[in-house]
């Protein structure tokens, strides 16, 4: 081991996300070294203390490893003006630098840190920019010092950044006090991470506070199944096993949990078991609300039979005596539910309720899981239909980072009637929070397809209801003659009734094409989206979509979207890029948010409105990266968003999404690559899904015995639920 030191004369590489860096350090004498290694936030002028060893590299030849560092900041004016010119702090570019450091000398960066409203004293600065130039360096020294200490402690450097907006310069005190603090909502760290730097401070295997961490970990690590709930018997032998302590340690924590309102237990069918709190208020909130809606009869109105004539006028459509039935019910019924598959005639009836409703001078909104899902409402109902996080007003708690809805009981949705597509992607918690927002008197229409992918959050609440059998429910399951033409619906229905689909076909809207290998898979949808599909069937890339069932392998979105990438948006000079984790993402590129982000503002592109909120599955376009000002720009539909570097982990490449990612949306072709993989990934929901996003063409690529298999895969991942035994009266 060795000590150089020297002060940074450029950053070379730098990787946000995990703190890596190399760097050019300059260190006396005119000799500059290269340094790699975790160095979270190197800023040019910085002076360090490095502590490693020499190594050759086989392509950049002699460089120093780093182990450990010590940082010193700038001491001289020239160092100070030359760390400062390097845009380590947002708004201080080179000449703003020069200014201050002529004006403060020496003295620059003390002043920014205990003084910055003295930097008002210099021309073209603001006492509020001054104060925002104060924050952004101490957050940037803080949080550089934070990152040091996380990556000392094997942590991941991105952790750093999240818990210092936290909990600011008290986190390291905080940590000391409760490591497990960084599992909290929010943080979100990996168990094991935070289980490993516990032992490291000395906590015991037994401690109170690691046992109950562990069980909260259980519970959280289960969500991500789908379960509303937890049997207690398997969650003390799960947290026992992880822990690798006695069981009875664990039911002592249980009951700790259950003082302290962290727990609650309850017996369903006989079973004790175990909720989050706000699990067990969304499912005993959900069952309450909707057998309250369910008690709700409201008389037909009078002239019921000419509305329906009008409706059937204005839809250019001949109602089938279902299609009537259903329409009628929504004239009387408090809640509704809807389901059928595709081709059955789900749209047809929901036009029909919508006019019936107009008819009856009953106030209506529409609203849907997902944007794209309700941009797709909009366009096959013509009316204005909202993301159900828009429609209850989403919002987030600046000062603990968590969600909320400004529409609730006490401030509830303004409609006579609230209708909700894809009513199968929504969770429990989610309806629960919609339900408490619409008054107990007035109606509420639940339309969706159970058959398709149950929701990424807990509960599967949909499928629940319909099971119950205690709420008024429409089953359509006639094909109309239009539909039947379309070999992607008759497809769909074979698939969800366990029979192959037709893939020998070559005269219609579903297309099946035969690879023998993952390497022809890529190379074939590759030429499908670049070549074949825009110039034989004059499909455009950007009205493409491909899917896959999986994230990992040769046919996962990882490598499917560096494909693409390269393909249909190359590197080139006039592009530019920023790496986030293992893509580059560039200008022109197509992305996807992958978490709802309430707090983010955008702007119309024409100008007219601004707002707050982007939010899961929604896709955009990469339209300029600000290198200096650290910024990445994306247009989602007419909507303009900004995001600081820190944001890019809410990106994901969307030339290839997986098919859970897709479900809500529709596109006008759909190519679904189809090779081997995981059972619980190649499975016949997952099928189905894939081929009723498709609205005009769908092609499979890849080996017929995985259609096979996804099809007789029948097989759904139990998820604990107690939606329908409340529901029926049986808690």
């Amino acid at each position: 081991m060795e000590i150089i030191q020297g002060v940074i004369g450029a950053v070379v590489y730098e990787n946000y996300d995990n703190g890596y860096a190399v760097l050019r350090l300059n260190v006396g004498g005119g000799q500059a070294v290269t340094v790699v290694g975790t160095i979270p936030l190197p800023a040019v002028g910085e002076r360090l203390m490095v502590t490693g060893r020499w190594s050759t590299h086989s392509s950049y030849g002699r460089q120093f490893e780093a182990e450990f560092l010590e940082r010193l900041m700038p001491q001289t004016s020239m160092e100070i003006m030359n760390y400062l010119s390097s845009r380590i702090i947002k708004g201080i570019g080179p000449k703003m630098a020069a200014r201050i450091v002529e004006h403060f000398g020496d003295e620059t960066l003390a002043v920014m840190e205990r003084e910055p409203l003295r930097l008002a004293e210099v021309p073209g600065i603001s006492r509020e920019k001054a104060k925002l130039i104060g924050e952004e360096f101490r957050l940037r020294v803080g949080m550089r010092q934070l990152m040091e200490f996380f990556t000392l402690h094997h942590l991941p450097a991105e952790l750093a950044v999240r818990t210092y907006k936290l909990y600011g310069e008290s986190t390291v005190e905080l940590l000391y006090d409760d490591p497990y603090l960084l599992m909290d909502d929010g943080l979100d760290a990996p168990f094991g991470s935070v289980d490993r730097f516990a032992i490291e401070l000395g906590v015991d295997a037994d401690d109170p506070r690691r046992v109950e961490a562990g069980i909260l970990f259980e519970f959280r690590y289960n969500l991500t199944a789908g379960h509303s709930f937890l049997p207690e018997e398997k969650l003390v032998a799960a947290t026992a096993q992880l822990l690798s302590i006695e069981p009875e340690s664990v039911q002592r924590g249980i009951e700790r949990l259950m003082e302290g309102e962290r727990l609650v237990r309850d017996e369903l069918a006989n079973i004790t078991v175990d909720y989050l709190p706000e699990l067990y208020e969304a499912e005993t909130g959900c069952t309450a609300r909707l057998l309250q809606f369910a008690q709700n009869q409201f008389p037909e109105p009078r002239d019921l039979e000419k509305m329906l004539r009008i409706a059937q006028q204005e839809s250019g459509l001949q109602y089938s005596e279902q299609q009537r039935q259903a329409i009628r019910q929504a004239a009387s019924c408090g809640v509704l539910l809807i389901t059928g598959g595709p081709g059955t005639g789900k749209t047809t009836i929901l036009n029909g309720i919508i006019s019936l409703l107009g008819q009856m001078q009953l106030r209506c909104v529409l609203a849907a899981p997902t944007g794209r899902a309700a941009k797709r409402l909009t366009e096959v109902t013509g009316e204005e239909a909202s993301t159900i996080h828009r429609l209850l007003e989403a919002n987030i708690d600046q000062n603990t980072g968590k969600m909320f809805f400004l529409r609730d009981e006490s401030s509830p949705i303004k409609a006579d009637a609230v209708i909700v597509d894809e009513m199968s992607m929504v969770d429990v918690q989610l309806l629960h929070s919609l339900l408490q927002a619409i008054p107990g008197n007035k109606r509420l229409i639940l339309v969706g397809d159970p058959d398709q992918l149950p929701p990424v959050g807990p509960g599967f609440p949909f499928g629940d209801m319909l099971r119950s059998g205690s709420l008024p429910t429409v089953r359509l399951t006639e094909i109309f003659r239009q539909a039947q033409q379309s070999l992607i619906v008759m497809n769909a229905h074979r698939v969800n009734q366990g029979e192959m689909p037709e893939l020998r076909r070559v005269d219609s809207d579903f297309f099946f094409m035969r690879r023998a290998s993952e390497d022809a898979v890529c190379q074939t949808i590759r030429e499908l989206c670049t070549t074949r599909l825009p110039k034989n069937m004059g499909i455009p890339p950007e009205q493409i979509q491909v899917l896959t069932p999986t994230r990992k392998g040769g046919i996962g979105t990882w490598n499917l979207n560096t494909i693409l990438q390269e393909a249909l948006n190359p590197a080139s000079a006039d592009k530019k890029e920023r790496k986030s984790g293992e893509f580059s993402f560039r200008e022109g590129d197509r992305v996807m948010q992958i978490r709802n982000n309430y707090d983010i503002m955008w702007k119309k592109t024409d100008g007219s409105a601004v707002g707050a909120g982007i939010f899961n599955g929604d896709v955009g376009t990469i339209t300029s990266i600000d290198p200096n000002m650290e910024t990445m720009t994306v247009v989602f539909d007419d909507r303009e968003v900004d995001y600081d570097f820190t944001q890019l982990n809410e990106l994901e490449p969307a030339y290839a999404m997986t098919v859970h990612k897709s479900q809500g949306s529709e596109y006008r072709a759909v190519i679904l690559a189809a090779w081997n993989g995981s059972p619980y990934l190649l499975s016949r929901s997952v099928l189905y899904t894939a081929i009723t996003r498709a609205r005009e063409l769908l092609i499979i690529v890849g080996r017929e015995e995985t259609v096979a298999v996804m099809t007789e895969n029948a097989k759904k991942n139990r998820r604990y639920s107690g939606l329908k035994l409340r529901l029926q009266g049986k808690a």
